[in-house]
């Protein structure tokens, strides 16, 4: 059985795997449309991300971590809830779509 030190490191590493997997999909939805654009899926990357390192920075105990993830989940939701605001006010499209 792998212990809680190791474990939580494994969360640690998932977490920033998550978090930096976001420039992966921003390149990529980018490349795609030849122009610079910022696809959901960054978002729920972010969302994700910043909530397993939020957990990390928890368990360290590390004031500075906990308050700069907590601040990030909020923005990273809060463009989620306006994007949500936009599609319906726009009959459900997709304001991220190519078009």
């Amino acid at each position: 059985a792998m212990d809680s030190d190791r474990w939580w490191l494994v969360v640690g590493f998932v977490g920033q795997g998550l978090f930096a997997g976001r420039f992966l999909a921003q390149w990529i939805h980018s490349e795609r449309l030849r122009r610079s654009a910022v696809p959901i899926a960054f978002w729920y990357l972010s969302v994700c991300g910043g909530a397993v390192l939020l957990a990390y920075a928890v368990h360290l105990t590390d004031p500075v971590f906990i308050v700069g993830q907590s601040l990030g989940l909020f923005i990273y939701l809060r463009n989620l809830w306006l994007i949500q605001a936009q599609r319906a006010a726009d009959g459900g499209a997709r304001p991220d779509a190519a078009a």
